[in-house]
């Protein structure tokens, strides 16, 4: 599944990764942050035949994003993932607010800035 589109990188050899990358939007239901992920997915074929995915990031292993999400904020799974671009889009128009430890403030992604 390619939510923001995918760049093949071709391959020699039949069962060496193919690698895409893709970029996915977050926004976090409990605290209201949201942020953008590029990540390069090397697919593979393992010994069994079964299909594998390793996801990086700046060239670090990293968890599937679509399997349990983390905010980077305050640490909450609520998270609703998009197509790249929608954090963007949405922040354009909304003045900034400060990043902070626990959260934006108590504030609810319903509630309006303060």
């Amino acid at each position: 599944m390619s939510v923001a589109g995918s760049h093949a990188q071709p391959n020699a050899q039949p069962n060496a990764p193919q690698n895409v990358v893709e970029a996915y939007a977050f926004a976090c239901l409990n605290c209201g942050y949201g942020w953008e992920q590029k990540y390069e997915i090397a697919h593979r074929t393992d010994a069994s035949g079964r299909r594998v995915a390793t996801y990086l990031v700046d060239g670090v292993k990293v968890p599937s994003p679509l399997t349990r999400p983390t905010c980077q904020n305050c640490e909450g799974h609520l998270l609703r993932i998009m197509r790249s671009g929608q954090v963007a889009d949405v922040a354009s128009h909304y003045p900034a607010e400060p990043r902070t430890e626990h959260g934006n403030a108590g504030r609810r992604p319903s509630e309006p800035p303060e």
